[in-house]
C-alpha cells in the first residue's frame, strides 16, 4: 500500500502510547484517522492533540475486549468517514512482575481480553469493511517482541502468553489472504516510551479494578524509542509490505538465540530414534509461508 492520502486508519488503544504516535503518522500522511480506546477523558485530550496538527480525526470510546463494542465502534467510522483502509489492532495492557501461578482467573480474562480478543475482535469487525470496497487495505496486529520470545529479566510472562497468540491470529490470517489486494503486518516492538507498565492503574472494574501504585515502568522503556518513531516504522512497513514489523535491530540476536534452540532440541528426537524407536513420517506437507 503505498497511496495514504484520503484514506481511513483505525486505531486502537489510540489515547496513549504507540497508538497514538500511529495516530499522528498517519494523519501527516493525509489519512483520516479514527482514534478508538476504552477510556474518555484520555481518548479526548488524544484526539485534541491529533486535532491541532490539522488532522481529521475522530474519537471513538471503545471496549476491544467486547465484541459489540467494537462492532457499535466499526459502524460509528464507517458512518463517518465512509469506508475503512487500515486498521491497527493495537490496544495492550500489561500484568508485571507476577509469577504465573499468582495470577487470577479475572487477570487472566483482562489481559487476554484485550490483547488478544481485542485483536480478533477488531479483525471480525473491520475485515469485511475494508473487504467492502475492494480497494485494498492493510492490517497491523500489535504483538510485542514478547510475542517471539519469554524474557525472564522483565517477569511479563502472561503478556507473552497473548502476544504468542496474536503472532498466530496473524501468521493465520496472512495465510488466508495471501493473493488478496490486503496485507498483514505483525508490529513487534521492544523496548518503548509508553505507559503500558501503568495499566493495571486503569483496570475496568469488570475485571477486578484498578490495581497498583507509584508509576513502575522500568527505565530502559523510558529511554526507549518513542511512540511516533514506531508510527514511522510501522507506515514505513505497510508501504513495503513487510508482514513482520521489527523496531530495534538488538532483538534479532534474542530471535536467533531462541531460534537455534528449538533447532537444536531436533538432536534429542534424533537419538531416541537410533536407540528407541522410529517414529512414522508425516509424507508431504505444503510449503509454509516464508
Amino acid at each position: 500500500m503505498r497511496d495514504f492520502k484520503g484514506k481511513v486508519a483505525v486505531i486502537t488503544g489510540a489515547a496513549s502510547g504507540i497508538g497514538l504516535g500511529m495516530a499522528r503518522v498517519f494523519g501527516r500522511e493525509g489519512m483520516k484517522v479514527a482514534m478508538l480506546d476504552v477510556r474518555r477523558e484520555p481518548l479526548d485530550a488524544a484526539v485534541e492533540d491529533v486535532r491541532g496538527l490539522q488532522i481529521n480525526a475522530i474519537g471513538v470510546e471503545t471496549d476491544v475486549s467486547d465484541a459489540r463494542s467494537v462492532e457499535a465502534a466499526a459502524a460509528r467510522v464507517e458512518a463517518e468517514f465512509g469506508r475503512v483502509d487500515i486498521v491497527c489492532n493495537n490496544a495492550g495492557v500489561l500484568i508485571h512482575d507476577k509469577d504465573i501461578i499468582d495470577i487470577s482467573p479475572a487477570e487472566w480474562e483482562w489481559i487476554i481480553g484485550v490483547n488478544l480478543h481485542g485483536v480478533i475482535n477488531g479483525v471480525r469487525a473491520f475485515l469485511p469493511r475494508i473487504r467492502k470496497h475492494g480497494e485494498g487495505g492493510h492490517i497491523v496486529n500489535t504483538a510485542s517482541i514478547g510475542g517471539f520470545q519469554v524474557g525472564a529479566a522483565m517477569r511479563t510472562p502472561a503478556y507473552a502468553v497473548t502476544k504468542f497468540g496474536v503472532v498466530a491470529v496473524s501468521e493465520g490470517l496472512r495465510n488466508e489472504l495471501t493473493g488478496s489486494n490486503i496485507g498483514v503486518s505483525i508490529l513487534a516492538p521492544a523496548a518503548t516510551d509508553t505507559g503500558i507498565y501503568r495499566s493495571p492503574q486503569h483496570k475496568p472494574q469488570k475485571f477486578g479494578g484498578p490495581d497498583g501504585g507509584p508509576d513502575p515502568t522500568p527505565e530502559v522503556l523510558r529511554a526507549g524509542a518513542r511512540p511516533d518513531q514506531i508510527g514511522r516504522r510501522v507506515l514505513d512497513g505497510v508501504k513495503h509490505g513487510d508482514f513482520y514489523i521489527f523496531t530495534h535491530v538488538e532483538t534479532r540476536d534474542w530471535l536467533r538465540k531462541r531460534h537455534q534452540g528449538i533447532i537444536d532440541s531436533f538432536e534429542s528426537l534424533e537419538r531416541f530414534e537410533a536407540e528407541v524407536e522410529m517414529i512414522p513420517r508425516m509424507g508431504t506437507f505444503p510449503e509454509q509461508p516464508k
